[in-house]
């Protein structure tokens, strides 16, 4: 198959396809008569590999790290198994900065409980605060900053 159909039927943009051939994530197809790009089975699988560690949010570099494992199935696994504890370890972290993103978010929403002018709005007063380098209710200064 050609890359626009690898692409079609993984869901991934043609450039991403490429991409991935270009950092290694990809085994290299071979080319017809023609010098296109003819992909097989193979380049397939590892694409919706692929495309399904990046569902998880993993970064490329341990993408690969992983495709490496699946071409050698008799490695331990033990690497398999770090890669996922910092996967989790990352979305943990995220978990917490969205929290305390969406706690900030909620203080700022309370400042503003009716309509009336943006002049008169607590939460225009808070971001316009900010935005002269004072404190506001979202991102108070730190003890010892003034």
């Amino acid at each position: 198959m050609r890359i626009g159909e690898l692409a079609r039927r993984t869901g991934c943009e043609v450039e991403t396809v490429r991409y991935y051939e270009k950092e290694g994530l990809l085994t290299i197809p071979q080319r017809d008569g023609s010098g296109y790009r003819s992909y097989t089975g193979q380049q397939l699988e590892e694409l919706q590999f692929i495309r399904h560690c990046r569902s998880l949010g993993m970064p490329l570099a341990e993408i690969k790290a992983l495709l490496r494992f699946r071409y050698h199935p008799q490695w331990d696994c033990a690497g398999v198994n770090a890669i996922l504890d910092t996967q989790i370890a990352r979305v943990q972290e995220q978990m917490r900065g969205l929290q305390s993103l969406l706690e900030q978010l909620h203080l700022l929403r309370m400042e503003c409980a009716h309509r009336q002018q943006a002049g008169e709005c607590g939460i225009m007063k808070n971001l316009n605060q900010a935005a002269k380098g004072e404190p506001c209710l979202c991102h108070p200064l730190p003890e010892g900053c003034a």
